[in-house]
């Protein structure tokens, strides 16, 4: 009997949520597994129409998966009233947003692949996104929007990052990534790019800042706190196990901003001397944010057409 095969970035089911929010399992040969996406489609949206419509990403932090999105931020409601594919996709709790190195041998997980070839591909084929394309993210999943930016030039409008560490390199961000990969993901962490300072060659590839001079032509906006309680922090809340983040990425923003300003690369920044690594300031600061990237992505529009 023969083997039906199916193409890496298939939709292996779907189920609808909401009035406008679905959930798709999509087959992946880069990650070697089933990865679910969340999906939140504009009104008016149809897979059978002769248009396309923008697409925005919105990327995870570590340890949390593509339900947080809709969980921790009212995205729902701020995106009703534009024409824009909103695709909240699983990261893994430690995938990285990176393809790993595994020291150069063949394997994976390969999360950009996933996420801009396989997932963008079943996007454009069956849901009718556009070119017009801009993506953001939480923490780690800020890393990915910057680095999935950065390494692919022109690929995006506008990029956003939460909370999001703007360096790897540092050793104090590349101690914490290697230590919170494995005790989080279970791994041996160097899988993802070798060891610091041996293998500098692959950590560069994959740093923000190194890789600064493809951002340019994006719109980029940065935001961080502190760590210290801010206004949006239950008093009573207990002190959360990843309070100490938020200080960790803030430094690696100054660096960041001037390799920026070397290039001539203007970006949006909010600083904000309160505020700790969580959802409620998150959720603050995609609104600030979201006029920025709905102006960049421009107005929904049918694609261009052949003359008759």
């Amino acid at each position: 009997m023969a083997i039906t095969r199916r193409p890496p970035g298939s939709l292996l089911g779907e189920r609808r949520l909401g009035s406008r929010l679905y959930e798709l399992d999509v087959a992946s040969d880069a990650v070697g597994r089933t990865v679910k996406v969340r999906l939140l489609v504009p009104e008016g949206w149809s897979r059978e129409a002769d248009r396309t419509w923008p697409l925005l990403y919105l990327f995870h932090g570590g340890a949390d998966d593509h339900r947080s999105w809709t969980r921790g931020t009212d995205v729902e409601r701020l995106s009703a009233r534009h024409g824009v594919i909103v695709a909240m996709p699983d990261g893994g709790v430690a995938g990285g947003y990176t393809n790993w190195w595994n020291f150069g041998r063949p394997g994976g997980p390969a999360w950009e692949t996933f996420h801009l070839h396989e997932l963008g591909g079943l996007l454009r084929q069956a849901y009718r996104a556009g070119e017009a394309q801009a993506v953001a993210g939480v923490s780690g999943g800020g890393y990915g929007a910057l680095i999935y930016a950065a390494r692919n030039p022109g690929r995006f409008r506008y990029a956003a990052a939460f909370s999001s560490p703007c360096t790897i390199r540092s050793p104090v961000v590349s101690t914490a990534l290697l230590l919170a990969t494995w005790r989080v993901g279970k791994v041996n962490p160097l899988r993802m790019w070798g060891v610091p300072v041996v293998h500098d060659r692959v950590w560069r590839s994959f740093d923000p800042t190194c890789m600064a001079e493809g951002l340019r032509g994006t719109g980029l906006y940065l935001s961080a706190g502190t760590g210290r309680r801010g206004p949006l922090d239950p008093p009573d809340d207990p002190i959360d196990h990843a309070a100490g983040a938020e200080p960790i990425v803030r430094r690696t923003v100054p660096r960041f901003l001037r390799r920026l300003r070397g290039l001539g690369i203007p970006a949006t920044v909010h600083l904000y001397d309160r505020g700790t690594h969580s959802w409620p300031y998150w959720n603050r600061e995609l609104h600030h944010a979201w006029p920025l990237i709905m102006e960049a992505l421009g107005p929904d529009r049918p694609p261009d057409r052949a003359p008759d």
